[in-house]
């Protein structure tokens, strides 16, 4: 039978069962991306290291250009050029200024930058300014992005390609991160073959391994394919204990629900324990979670559609759980296109496609049975209704989750 638990119920048992367990390891700089953070990165030095111009133009003590204008130049002795890697020679002084292009050092004494378009070269050693310059304008000051004992990136973070550029300006190039989590895969049913056999009476592919592949790699996991196993227990008692000892988390896809075939659940609990069987949710009711000492075991349901959602919302919580990686879903709001109806005192997940009208985003529901895959192919993220809601009208206020996250 069924020991049902809500969606707020099953990440607070991910959250209390699991904690994070895997080793740390360094990679190199080009190796890292995509990768979760094992400890803070912190700055050694100042980003930028030294201060300098966003245009080319007049480094000058912004007091020297006040009150200014086209008809009335401020007019500075030209004390030389700072070209780019260079420093200047000597400070500022009163009443000159240096030429320096963008993305060059300022000299000491200088607090503003102004650009060439306003000024006019006499050709005698005078610069015109023709437009006063505040404090600050255009410069960007020594520190201004980072200094040293700031934190760069938390633990937890997995890096992007942004991350990246901060780490190669401190001259990072070997990064702690966690190792990757290695996800065993196994697919359970008499009905499956190969996907490249063709089906025969009532038979049907094995869409879930290769989806749930895919799945786990764009999370940022490893996997390992245990192929396909028939409904059988002791079979699928010895692959699991394999996938078990091999692996850091395992989904068993299909034997979840509590027909007399379906033998996933008391597999699953001849090696560890169930944590609950069955989840409040339209699609992946028949969801069970189990645990070999700190390793999930996920018996997720064989319609690939459930599986997929459940793969999305619940095997990646206990992914970032058991990487102690700091995620979140990105959400957009979007317009409801019609009305959907709710009453079975489950909350309901489902695919959806975006579209822009007159500046606004629409969302249309992709209806499709738990056994039918092809309709989310073209989908680009998912909405969740409450089990409290019996509905929502056409025009409602949605909050669209997309599929990646970070």
């Amino acid at each position: 039978m069924f020991t049902v638990k809500t969606p707020e119920e099953t990440f607070s048992v991910i959250e209390a069962e699991f904690r994070p367990f895997l080793p740390a390891e360094t990679v190199s700089l080009s190796e890292c991306c995509g990768r979760i953070l094992a400890e803070d990165i912190l700055s050694s030095e100042y980003v930028p290291g030294f201060t300098r111009s966003t245009v080319d133009g007049y480094a000058v003590k912004a007091s020297d250009t006040f009150g200014c204008s086209d008809s009335i130049p401020a007019l500075l002795t030209l004390s030389g050029e700072i070209l780019m890697g260079e420093e200047a020679s000597v400070p500022l002084t009163p009443g000159c200024c240096f030429a320096v292009p963008t993305g060059g050092a300022v000299p000491e004494g200088a607090d503003a930058v102004v650009m060439i378009e306003y000024t006019e070269n006499y050709g005698d050693g005078m610069i015109g300014i023709e437009k006063p310059a505040s404090p600050g304008m255009n410069m960007i000051y020594k520190g201004d992005d980072l200094v040293p004992g700031k934190t760069v990136l938390p633990a937890g973070r997995r890096i992007t390609v942004s991350d990246i550029g901060a780490l190669a300006s401190l001259g990072i190039t070997r990064i702690p991160v966690r190792r990757r989590l290695l996800a065993g895969i196994i697919s359970t049913g008499d009905e499956l073959v190969p996907v490249e056999e063709t089906p025969e009476g009532g038979q049907i592919r094995d869409v879930n391994t290769h989806m749930l592949d895919a799945l786990c790699r764009e999370m940022g996991m490893d996997t390992r394919l245990y192929g396909i196993v028939n409904d059988q227990a002791e079979l699928l008692s010895a692959v699991l204990e394999k996938a078990i000892a091999e692996c850091d988390l395992v989904l068993i896809s299909g034997g979840s629900s509590v027909g007399a075939r379906d033998a996933a659940s008391a597999v699953i609990e001849k090696h560890g324990s169930i944590l609950f069987h069955g989840i409040a949710m339209k699609p992946g009711k028949p969801t069970i979670l189990g645990k070999a000492g700190n390793k999930p075991v996920f018996g997720l349901p064989g319609h690939p559609v459930a599986a997929f959602f459940i793969t999305k919302l619940y095997v990646r919580h206990a992914a970032a759980v058991l990487t102690g990686a700091d995620y979140a879903v990105r959400t957009t709001p979007a317009i409801l296109t019609e009305a959907l109806s709710t009453n079975h005192g489950r909350s309901e997940t489902l695919g959806v496609r975006l579209s822009e009208q007159d500046g606004k985003l629409y969302a249309a529901p992709v209806h499709t049975k738990s056994g039918l895959i092809s309709a989310l192919a073209g989908t680009d993220g998912y909405i969740t209704i409450s089990r409290d809601c019996e509905g929502l009208p056409a025009g409602a206020a949605v909050n669209v989750s997309f599929y990646s996250v970070n």
